[in-house]
């Protein structure tokens, strides 16, 4: 889902993104209205977006075409992206975990090692039947065309992504 350029320089500043600063800005997901809403110091931006093929309910699985539900920071901002420019979210979250262990999708060994990175301020694996990978991109919000991610239309993207930092909330709501 994004250009793989850099992933040590983007894994190292997703652990650091982990605990959210204090001048965090607030960024809300509302996937029924599609929009994106940023507000931070004052500014308030409002974007149209595209979500998942599949948007409807929580991401469950790797492949479900669902933009997850829930509350995530943004863990790294990636320039090269093969989506014009991208902004990491923290996909799983516990709550992901839990959801996704309780209907068997990933075992206690899986929920365990989720669990323990998030608790440490480290970067959950990507590489879990939950999938991974999920970001804000650019390359257009006319239409739900993603594999989960949120788009946005390039010019959108360029002015989010200029306000955008990494510890920043993140809140994907119904």
């Amino acid at each position: 889902m994004f250009n793989r350029t850099g992933r040590a320089a983007s894994v190292a500043l997703m652990l650091c993104a982990l605990s959210v600063p204090a001048w965090a800005a607030q960024i809300t997901v509302f996937k029924s209205k599609r929009l994106l809403e940023y507000k931070a110091d004052g500014v308030t931006r409002t974007y149209k977006i595209g979500l998942g093929g599949s948007p409807v309910g929580h991401k469950l699985r790797q492949g479900d075409r669902k933009t997850p539900e829930g509350s995530y920071v943004i863990t790294h901002k990636n320039p090269q992206s093969q989506y014009y420019l991208s902004l990491g979210i923290s996909y799983p979250n516990l709550n992901d975990a839990t959801r996704a262990r309780q209907s068997g999708v990933i075992s206690n060994a899986q929920y365990a090692a989720i669990d323990a990175a998030i608790r440490q301020g480290r970067a959950p694996s990507q590489h879990t039947p939950l999938g991974g990978d999920v970001f804000i991109h650019g390359k257009g919000a006319g239409s739900d065309w993603t594999l989960g991610c949120v788009a946005l239309d390039d010019k959108q993207m360029r002015e989010l992504y200029d306000l955008v930092r990494p510890g920043d909330k993140v809140d994907i709501r119904p």
